[in-house]
């Protein structure tokens, strides 16, 4: 993420110093004003293109999942960009009411030209400038809404849908108000590019067409109940489902009007078009999932998306597998895949982190699979027994002289403790891969 987006920063900054370069560099008090408007430039040049790929990556892009590193990488580098997005967007507002400031301290000698057009282009260009304003204050508020966790999902979801409008305001603003000489240089190259990327992308989202090839329409034929917290949903897809690899995940949309939800597939493909979700009850919609959803409900699904795939375990790492919670439906994919042939089953730990492994439903199913898999070793750590996973435990039972590469799926918290630790025992010779999906 932090590799995607540095890279665009770095190639707008340099196409927009090559056409400074060119422009060469004024003196005396008209230097300030030049170095106002360049500010202004750049600031306005970040903006839209960091807001562009925002809403191209928007669209999913499967291209891009193994570069960025899953659908889970691709949707945080689309939240940074569209809050860096926010951020130059406000710079560049400051920027442009800093010319008061100007008048009163060195006058308006200096000061830079506006581009004369006349007629309709002149009329475009003033509702241009409108529009942007207008755009940058409903941008902020959304970037404030955004970042307020506690602000209902469903609430936000429905606000959030504005944003394409609010990018095709922003572009039209950067077309119209670009300097004309950006288009013979680099950085009209670069920004006629990025506005064709976050142009399509804010169609299809007006349009409703995001993920529509990647849709399939099914029923759901089973619903359980292993645990007071969780709903265990079974479904049965139409033709046209591609399959799934353990560990991947789905866009799920029970209702409609609710919207889609990504949840992990806690199954392995059979190929007889049945997945199934283990869904914990985490948030509102969550919940209320348990006394809304019925047999024979219509569900439509979206996928599969990731990459947190056993096929792509480093063969001479040691293996170790960390679940928390919820976190284990992954896990219990891989498991299941593997039955049919366990002998080429990986060895690997497997450790499961629970509040309280005697009321836990997901203990017995780890052991039942584990146990027709000789290189498995299923750790289960219980809070409630004061069994606290550790990577000073972890890095005991292995060898650090050997590489090792850790799975991880569950709660942040832990997450961030163990990968610090670890990295600091393994010293470069571990690798931690983590699925960290959220919506906002």
């Amino acid at each position: 993420m932090k590799t995607a987006l540095t890279l665009i920063i770095t190639l707008i900054t340099l196409a927009w110093g090559w056409d400074v370069l060119v422009a060469g560099t004024p003196s005396g008090s008209a230097a300030l004003w030049v170095l106002r408007q360049e500010a202004l430039y750049l600031s306005g040049l970040l903006a839209i293109a960091l807001m562009s790929v925002a809403m191209f990556l928007a669209t999913r892009p499967t291209w891009l999942e193994a570069p960025l590193g899953g659908m889970d990488r691709v949707y945080r580098t689309h939240k940074w960009a569209a809050i860096l997005a926010c951020v130059f967007a406000a710079l560049h507002w400051l920027i442009e009411m800093s010319s008061d400031i100007l008048k009163a301290i060195i006058g308006r000698e200096g000061r830079v030209p506006k581009e004369n057009f006349g007629g309709f282009i002149e009329v475009l260009r003033d509702l241009a400038e409108d529009l942007g304003e207008w755009a940058i204050y409903a941008l902020l508020a959304m970037l404030a809404i955004s970042l307020w966790r506690r602000f209902p999902y469903r609430v936000w979801r429905f606000l959030h849908r504005a944003m394409p409008v609010l990018y095709l305001m922003l572009a039209f603003h950067a077309l119209l108000l670009a300097p004309t000489g950006y288009w013979t240089q680099p950085v009209g190259v670069l920004l006629a590019a990025l506005l064709a990327g976050g142009v399509y992308g804010s169609v299809l989202a007006l349009g409703g067409r995001i993920g529509r090839s990647r849709q399939v329409r099914g029923s759901v034929v089973a619903l359980d109940h292993p645990a007071a917290d969780v709903l265990a949903v079974r479904c049965r897809l139409d033709a046209g489902w591609p399959g799934h690899r353990p560990g991947q995940f789905a866009f799920v949309s029970f209702d409609d009007s609710e919207g889609q939800h990504p949840f992990t597939i806690a199954s392995a493909d059979h190929g007889d078009g049945e997945i199934s979700f283990q869904i914990k009850a985490l948030g509102d919609y969550t919940r209320q999932l348990a006394r809304r959803l019925t047999v024979g409900q219509p569900v439509r699904i979206e996928g599969p998306y990731g990459r947190f795939d056993i096929a792509r375990q480093q063969l001479d790492a040691q293996q170790i597998w960390i679940a928390g919670g919820i976190g284990v439906t992954p896990f219990l994919a891989w498991l299941e895949a593997q039955q049919a042939r366990p002998a080429d089953a990986p060895a690997a730990d497997l450790h499961y982190c629970t509040r309280d492994r005697d009321g836990d439903p997901f203990v017995a199913r780890l052991q039942a699979l584990s146990a027709h898999l000789p290189g498995i070793r299923l750790y289960v750590h219980s809070a409630r027994q004061g069994q606290q996973l550790s990577a000073e435990e972890l890095a005991a039972a292995h060898d650090r002289a050997r590489p090792a590469e850790v799975w991880f799926c569950g709660p942040q918290g832990l997450a961030d403790n163990l990968r610090k630790d670890l990295r600091e025992l393994w010293q470069g010779r571990l690798r931690f891969h983590q699925e960290a999906f959220v919506m906002r």
